[in-house]
């Protein structure tokens, strides 16, 4: 089960110092509760507005029972204007009965004895009840209309200042602060699927947590003990992502449902923002490591290239002028001045590539003269082996960086010359295909496990063998990154009967030989 991290947004509920000493608030009265009482305070006051219209034109200034009941109607009509209906029909049986009471003969009593009195009365009511309810209902769309442009004006001030986030600091803390001041809620909870961190303003009920938890894995609407709580999943591309509760608000469920989105969209822009940073801390790390790299690799070609110059001249010179046990070391210092120098090479490449610095130098050439030149850089290492050469002349000229191609041509048949038999050939040929020129290497070796097939072209991995050998794993990512370079990339087919073929294809040079 995953552990849930509870971030309570102290900067989204400010709460005022309370001195310990004062006593203790009364517990407020619940929302319900409070409406019913401010009900039944309206109501008493459309009572009393009905009772002192009937002592005002009963005994201070007499009217006739029409003028009476018109005026009945403006208190009825007053009353439902700045209460409601359930106010203005309760006074207009009370405004009914008063009006049958002093004014309707026999007054003083509630019967009526002239049957034309019974029509005036009914009228008066069905006219009070209807006006009451006209009133009513223009009222109460009036005040649907007054929620409804808050609930947008808040909507609106919501996503402007999730827009505004500041994205150098938590997103998410930001979104629950903003929702918390703008639109008003007592408490608000939101949960994060990915992570189980659940961040909190002004809510502390644990039964909240297990809710949010509840309503992301199910994906449904919950309600909390008090009805003032709704817990409502976070949905993106129709996935729960998270959930959220409100407490103590007055949204209407188009408005939630528009809360809930952009809710949504605020987490999605935070991982949005969490992978650009990632990304971009990823790159410049990446760019420090291939600078450092590049800086060294020179720094070893320096004393490199002295060394090479000392042992070529001294193997060079008179036979006479070394022993032969120095002649000997001499040679091995040579070699390891050639492969040190390789392998600072292949480093330096390596750190350009993936620095951003790698730049092609395209020209036209020969397929075969591509092949020869490398042939001619392995020469010492390849003297002692079978290497066939199998590409025509024929081939059309192709546009490459010729230096890039070999440096490919030259780890493929190191790699080959590693990884076969000493006495198996190798095979290096060229061919037509696809509108390209194809060139491939094939040796006679064991063959690359499925397995590895995909791994050989990561950095750094060297391919399993039954014998130590000596290489860092550079070579075959160097060859993929170069010939992706040229829009192409590397083929491998690898079978234990057939041995190992590298083959990549290089494009056709437009018009052939510039003049």
């Amino acid at each position: 089960m995953t552990a849930v991290r509870s971030v309570n947004i102290a900067e989204a509920a400010p709460r005022p110092s309370v001195d310990t000493q004062q006593a203790p608030e009364p517990p407020k009265l619940s929302r319900a509760a409070n409406k019913t009482f401010r009900l039944i305070l309206r109501s008493t006051v459309g009572v009393g507005l009905v009772v002192a219209t009937t002592f005002f034109f009963s005994r201070l200034v007499p009217l006739n029972a029409t003028t009476a009941g018109f005026c009945y109607l403006v208190a009825i009509l007053l009353i439902a204007t700045k209460g409601g209906l359930v106010e203005a029909t309760i006074a207009s049986i009370a405004a009914m009965l008063c009006f049958n009471f002093f004014f309707l003969p026999p007054v003083g009593t509630f019967t009526i004895s002239d049957p034309q009195n019974w029509i005036a009365l009914l009228a008066f009511l069905a006219t009070s009840l209807t006006a009451s309810q006209l009133s009513a209902r223009a009222k109460m769309r009036a005040l649907e209309s007054e929620e409804r442009r808050n609930e947008i004006e808040r909507l609106y001030s919501l996503s402007r200042a999730l827009l505004l986030i500041d994205t150098a600091r938590p997103i998410v803390n930001q979104i629950v602060h903003q929702i918390f001041t703008t639109c008003g809620f007592a408490g608000i909870g939101l949960y994060i699927r990915s992570t189980g961190e659940i961040y909190r303003a002004g809510l502390e009920n644990a039964e909240v947590e297990d809710k949010l938890r509840e309503s992301a894995v199910r994906s449904v609407v919950l309600k909390g003990e008090s009805p003032e709580l709704v817990v409502t999943p976070v949905r993106l591309g129709g996935e729960p992502i998270g959930s959220v509760a409100l407490s103590g608000g007055e949204f209407s469920d188009a408005a939630l449902q528009s809360l809930v989105n952009l809710v949504a969209i605020g987490l999605e822009r935070a991982n949005a923002q969490k992978v650009v940073t990632q990304a971009e801390v990823a790159r410049q790390s990446e760019e420090l490591k291939s600078t450092m790299l590049d800086a060294l690799a020179h720094e070893f070609k320096t004393p490199l290239t002295s060394i090479k110059a000392v042992t070529t001249d001294l193997l060079s010179g008179s036979p006479n002028a070394l022993q032969p046990h120095q002649h000997e070391l001499m040679t091995i210092v040579d070699e390891s001045a050639d492969r040190l120098s390789k392998l600072v090479s292949d480093a330096i490449l390596l750190a350009r590539i993936e620095g951003g610095t790698f730049r092609l130098n395209l020209g036209t050439h020969i397929p075969s003269s591509l092949v020869n030149g490398a042939l001619r850089q392995m020469k010492s290492l390849s003297a002692e082996r079978d290497i066939r050469v199998d590409v025509p002349e024929e081939l059309p000229p192709v546009r490459v960086d010729a230096e890039l191609i070999q440096v490919v041509l030259t780890h493929l048949l190191d790699n080959a010359l590693k990884y076969s038999s000493p006495g198996s050939p190798i095979h290096i040929g060229g061919r037509m295909g696809d509108g390209k020129v194809i060139l491939f290497l094939a040796d006679k070796g064991k063959g690359i496990r499925e397995d590895e097939q995909e791994k050989i072209f990561e950095k750094f991995y060297r391919g399993k063998s039954e014998h130590h050998l000596q290489g860092t794993g550079m070579g075959l990512p160097i060859v993929r990154e170069i010939l992706r370079a040229h829009g192409e990339d590397v083929t491998l087919t690898s079978s234990p009967e057939q041995g190992t073929e590298f083959s990549f294809g290089l494009p056709i040079a437009s018009g052939g030989f510039p003049l």
